[in-house]
């Protein structure tokens, strides 16, 4: 009976230890058979059966009325050693380098403020509230035509440092797919399908060819930025291709216009929300060269945590005032005098002060001369 009882036990580890490889050679089938990646500003495409992400898309929208400027930068991470990268627009777009710099400049502007709040009684993380190892309690706080494939119009193509820019027209999704096929790319099915919206509004597309600087390298790292500009009649930041992610998407926006700006709807995220808003007072240097004649900075953050309710492109509108606004973060400082805690001076003090004043009232009392008491009469 014993003997039975082991071999059962035996045969269930062995099914469990089976379920185990299985479910994990699953997940890495899952990764190789889905190449593509979305990004806010458009969707990467791997060379071969490998794998690219976006970890982290900073873009910069100017709108001046009539002519939109998209400044993004994207860092890669994956094993993939040649990417292309597809980005619907509105009207033809000439492409150039961004500078780097423009970036740093914005963090720098739109960083919280960092203040001080006092408070008179100790809180967690105050002495002698601390936890046992010493800390505060509590968490910290601290982002086509059927049956052929059309001709692609390439209208313009160019070297810019690492990239090799594709200005291209279409009028079928196929025409795309001819492109990146011609180029040593497979069009995912799921993003022909993507496209079609873009192609009912007859937009075009700016494809880029990525590749390390050296060969047989993947492609990882922050790429330097790409300045695109086009005219539009209204300023539109391209979101729908992000509906093919598999991941919670965040967006995290500078727009620089005459007004505060703001997107006209959620698209199918939560609702976006303003981290900055305010005059753009620099000089010089790469912000203050593009925001010339749209001087007012708006940042905006928003998640989606279901890629797949995206339900367009985020288009901007004027805000209802020019209300500036920068975050501010509180740092709780406890309050002292000279190096102590107020509270314990005040707690310890007052008994002091009491007794200090009792001894001092006694001492007058034993030093003040006594009345000589009055002569008795008779």
């Amino acid at each position: 009976m014993a003997g039975l009882l082991r071999e059962g036990v035996r045969r269930r580890a062995r099914s469990r230890a089976l379920t185990l490889v299985l479910t994990l050679l699953a997940l890495q089938l899952g990764q190789l058979v889905a190449p593509a990646w979305a990004c806010g500003c458009g969707a990467m495409v791997p060379g071969d059966a490998r794998r690219v992400t976006v970890g982290r898309e900073e873009s910069v929208v100017r709108w001046d009325g009539t002519r939109e400027q998209v400044v993004m930068r994207l860092t890669v991470r994956g094993d993939a050693e040649r990417v292309a990268w597809i980005m619907p627009v509105p009207r033809r777009a000439t492409v150039r380098l961004g500078d780097p710099a423009l970036f740093d400049e914005l963090h720098d502007v739109t960083a919280p403020v960092h203040r001080d709040r006092h408070h008179f009684w100790p809180q967690d993380g105050d002495w002698p509230l601390v936890t046992g190892d010493g800390t505060a309690g509590g968490p910290g706080r601290p982002p086509f035509g059927p049956g052929r494939t059309p001709a692609v119009d390439v209208v313009g193509r160019q070297r810019l440092g690492p990239f090799d820019v594709a200005r291209l027209t279409a009028t079928d999704p196929g025409a795309l797919d001819g492109w990146l096929d011609s180029n040593g790319f497979a069009l995912p099915p799921r993003l022909a399908g993507a496209l079609r919206p873009y192609v009912q509004k007859r937009w075009e597309y700016v494809a880029v060819k990525l590749a390390p600087d050296t060969a047989g390298e993947p492609l990882t790292g922050t790429l330097d930025p790409l300045h695109l500009t086009f005219r539009t009649d209204e300023p539109v930041y391209p979101m729908r291709l992000s509906r093919l992610a598999e991941t919670p998407q965040s967006l995290g926006l500078y727009v620089l216009a005459a007004h505060r700006m703001e997107p006209a709807s959620r698209i199918g995220g939560e609702r976006p929300r303003v981290t900055y808003a305010g005059r753009v007072t620099a000089k010089s240097g790469p912000l203050a060269e593009l925001a010339a004649g749209t001087p007012f900075l708006t940042a905006v953050g928003q998640e989606f945590p279901h890629p797949e309710r995206i339900s367009g492109d985020h288009v901007l509108r004027r805000s209802s005032a020019d209300d500036t606004f920068q975050q501010v973060i509180y740092e709780n400082r406890l309050r002292t005098v000279a190096g102590l805690p107020a509270w314990l001076l005040t707690v310890t003090g007052g008994p002091a002060l009491a007794v200090a004043t009792a001894a001092v009232l006694a001492v007058r009392r034993s030093r003040r001369p006594e009345t000589p008491a009055p002569a008795p009469i008779g």
